[in-house]
């Protein structure tokens, strides 16, 4: 006895029984004998010709013909879709309803075939190999991971039985034929009667059996395409097996609802992937792409920033900030981190993970790969594939990562003297902006704030003038035109993302740990 399992990856099998046109819906369930005997012969010769020798797979294809499998069926349902195919007659076009009938396993259930033959050792680590090595099973939208169960391995129940000697079918039970491959004494029989010369009565003609397959092994390998052109309802060295499966074996059965996931991570974090990727430069305009992209998909405040009378959220900066992050040889923006201090609500997560991709420029489109979800402490590491802190880290000390756009002016006397306030910095000025700001955003006061003339990297530097800094849509205040790079140091260290100013929730702002 040798048992086989069968899990669909997708949970989806697809395979039109034998004599049922694809618009029946008849699906070949359990799948029949015949079909997987030519599904291991397929598997063979396409990936393990040249390791086993071709009179190792006939004997073992002689081996399963010789006696009919049962089976243990999973929980399954049958469905279907419908679409329509082109069909076109010269320059005259219709369009054709094809049905796409397909059993759904349900969820972590396999499907067993119980063959009563015995193998030895040779014939079974063959079997195990072609199992392995099989990628689908009936159509190719049938993935499967097949596999030889182990000799000791407990044997499920059977629910799926050829119906042999007489037998009755139960109750509880309905016929069904299955297609099969003839045992080799059956088709050696087969196959010498149609040698045998017959009638010249008029209209008979002697059956040309160099056209006929000698063996199991080669009826097995006839194309049905060739099957059909020629004639034959049934595949030469075929037979039907009536057995008897489960009365209802596509049971709709109602599924616990399951549990809403009521978490809300506050931080998500994307991998991005183009042939020519953004540089940081472009943080201002990658997160308004961002930005539009899921406000598209789910218009809920955590993206808009506004409630359901599209009136801006009371609660400060709760809603989502946009993050750029960039390699520090030359300033490539590898990954990009959205926070948000209100959370993700399963909308917004569902949104998130629809998100695969965004427009670039010159027709490069940026390929977005969402890695996880959670909270700052989960991504406050250094980032290997970034190769610097990100923004998420905790730090005493800070440094631009994009610029600082200020959103007041420089307050002056009539004689055009800069007002200061009480530690002598100008009132207005880039720097007391951002000392005003960071205590708005619930960080303590800076113990020093150093202007940074550009961003360092290790190839290059670039200048605060070569970032965009001006929003393509949307409002916002600002001082002008000109960002400002800054290094922050606090008396202890604290937790990030710091983004402060004009634009700060779409890239520009940004601080990241100083790299010592």
């Amino acid at each position: 006895m040798i048992a086989i399992r069968f899990h669909f990856v997708t949970g989806r099998w697809h395979a039109t029984a034998w004599g049922s046109h694809v618009n029946e819906g008849v699906p070949d369930w359990p799948p029949a004998p015949w079909r997987i005997c030519r599904a291991l012969i397929a598997t063979w010769f396409h990936k393990h010709r040249t390791v086993f020798e071709e009179p190792r797979i006939r004997e073992l294809i002689e081996t399963l013909a010789a006696a009919a499998p049962s089976y243990a069926l999973p929980s399954a349902t049958a469905a279907h879709t419908r679409h329509y195919m082109p069909v076109i007659a010269g320059r005259n076009e219709s369009k054709t309803k094809i049905f796409d009938t397909f059993v759904h396993v349900a969820p972590g259930e396999s499907l067993d075939v119980l063959w009563p033959v015995e193998v030895d050792a040779a014939q079974r680590e063959l079997m195990a190999t072609l199992l392995a090595s099989m990628n689908y099973f009936g159509r190719a939208e049938s993935l499967v991971e097949a596999a030889l169960l182990p000799a000791n391995a407990a044997l499920p129940k059977v629910n799926a039985r050829p119906v042999v000697n007489g037998e009755r079918v139960q109750s509880e039970e309905e016929p069904i034929r299955l297609l099969a491959p003839a045992t080799p004494e059956e088709h050696a029989a087969w196959f010498a009667k149609q040698a045998m010369p017959t009638s010249k009565a008029k209209g008979k003609k002697k059956t040309n059996t160099a056209s006929l397959p000698s063996s199991i092994f080669d009826a097995l390998l006839a194309d049905t395409g060739d099957l059909k052109a020629a004639g034959w309802s049934q595949p030469p060295g075929s037979r039907w097996i009536d057995y008897a499966r489960p009365a209802e074996p596509f049971r709709i059965a109602p599924q616990r609802k399951p549990v809403l996931d009521e978490r809300r991570p506050t931080v998500a974090r994307f991998a991005v992937v183009s042939d020519v990727p953004p540089r940081i430069t472009e943080a201002l305009s990658l997160g308004e792409r961002f930005h539009r992209a899921l406000v598209s998909r789910c218009a809920t405040p955590v993206f808009t920033g506004c409630n359901a009378a599209g009136e801006p959220l009371a609660d400060g900066h709760q809603h989502a900030f946009y993050f750029s992050e960039c390699d520090p040889h030359h300033g490539m923006v590898k990954f990009f981190t959205l926070y948000a201090r209100m959370g993700f609500d399963v909308d917004a997560r569902r949104a998130l993970e629809k998100l695969r991709q965004t427009w670039g420029y010159d027709g490069h489109k940026l390929q977005l790969i969402l890695l996880g979800t959670g909270e700052r402490e989960d991504f406050a590491g250094e980032s290997p594939d970034a190769g610097h802190s990100l923004p998420l880290g905790t730090s005493r000390e800070w440094i631009s990562l994009t610029p600082f756009v200020p959103t007041r002016h420089l307050k002056t006397r009539r004689n055009g003297e800069p007002k200061l306030d009480a530690n002598g910095i100008p009132i207005g000025s880039p720097e007391h902006d951002l000392r005003r700001l960071l205590p708005e955003s619930g960080f303590p006061e800076p113990t020093e704030v150093a202007p940074v003339p550009h961003l360092q990297l290790e190839n290059r530097s670039i200048h605060w003038l070569e970032f965009q800094r001006t929003r393509k849509t949307g409002n916002g205040s600002k001082a002008g035109e000109r960002g400002y790079g800054f290094r922050i140091a606090f008396s202890e260290a604290v937790r990030g993302p710091i983004a402060v100013g004009y634009g700060a929730h779409f890239g520009l702002g940004l601080f990241v740990p100083a790299v010592a």
